[in-house]
């Protein structure tokens, strides 16, 4: 049977992290742990279905909600907002704290980092940083490198912060960075269509309070910073070079261009010399392939992925 259980730790700026694990109580040891890093505007709870599936699997699942998101960001007053400086680094840095308790709990078990969307981006940035730690990276709706569009985005963020503070929602870089995602699925049911073809999943996401939350001026500046920094080719070149990857997304997924992106990223990696990368793109799914209409068969990709490289 799947327990899930909540729990909080203090990171060392004094900011508390919620997080959440799904265990098999029956199971002491799993065969594997999946940590999960969750996406913008969203929150770790809406991965149960994912890790209950998992945990039927034998595999432990743990994640927090990000500085900003979810419990974290109610509790610590400060939703929509990561850092006063160097937000995106620091979230990474969260990342990594539990990453060691999870390492306390069950020592020798193997670690996968499973990032979706900006959780991507940040578990891209983790792997360059701490990419000895895990034993497997799976990045869900990523993106490429963006080129001077986020260089001119990060120019904006920054005049945004100055004219309206930092930590006020900027609806200016909402339209910047996402506004436009719905134009391929118009007309449109609502303004969330660009998220998965299952309407009653985006029907969820609009009324949930904790998800589509417009973010700070300063979160979005932190935001296209990381990605910026991710994209380095010294950075890109400090991953582990025997660490395996797996990149999923929908070919109609507009965060990755709908495919271009991603399969730039997956380019980038293999040319750094990396020796296990795979590319999977859905036809038809868009962003969410874990909540899409075809998750059944995403689920099972990523068992068949996880037990292979367990195996290894």
């Amino acid at each position: 049977m799947v327990k899930e259980i909540t729990f909080s730790y203090t990171v060392d700026d004094g900011d508390k992290i919620f997080a959440r694990k799904w265990i098999e109580e029956d199971l002491e040891t799993p065969k594997a742990i999946v940590q999960i890093a969750h996406g913008m505007a969203e929150h770790i709870k809406r991965y149960d279905d994912f890790a209950e599936e998992l945990v039927a699997n034998q595999l432990f699942v743990f994640g927090n909600d990000h500085r900003g998101h979810g419990m974290t960001g109610q509790t610590n007053n400060n939703l929509g907002f990561l850092a006063e400086k160097d937000g995106f680094e620091t979230v990474v840095t969260d990342m990594y704290a539990l990453t060691k308790q999870i390492k306390e709990q069950y020592p020798n078990v193997p670690i996968i980092l499973f990032g979706h969307s900006m959780g991507s981006f940040l578990s891209r940035r983790y792997i360059q940083m701490h990419g000895e730690e895990l034993d497997g990276v799976i990045l869900s709706g990523t993106n490429g490198d963006p080129g001077f569009a986020v260089k001119l985005g990060k120019m904006i963020a920054k005049r945004e912060v100055k004219k309206i503070g930092a930590i006020t929602a900027s609806p200016t870089l909402n339209k910047l960075t996402i506004g436009s995602y719905n134009k391929r699925f118009q007309p449109a049911r609502t303004d969330a269509d660009w998220l998965t073809r299952d309407q009653n999943e985006v029907d969820k996401y609009i009324d949930d309070p904790l998800c589509g939350r417009i973010m700070s001026a300063q979160f979005y500046y932190d935001l296209l910073d990381g990605i910026e920094t991710i994209n380095k080719k010294a950075n890109v070149a400090s991953i582990p070079k025997h660490l395996p990857v797996f990149f999923i997304a929908g070919d109609q997924d507009p965060v990755g261009q709908f495919g271009k992106g991603v399969t730039k990223t997956y380019q980038a990696f293999k040319s750094a010399g990396i020796k296990d990368v795979t590319c999977k793109l859905y036809p038809g799914a868009r962003h969410e392939i874990l909540n899409e209409t075809n998750r059944k068969e995403v689920y099972e990709d990523v068992l068949n992925w996880l037990d292979e490289h367990i195996k290894k």
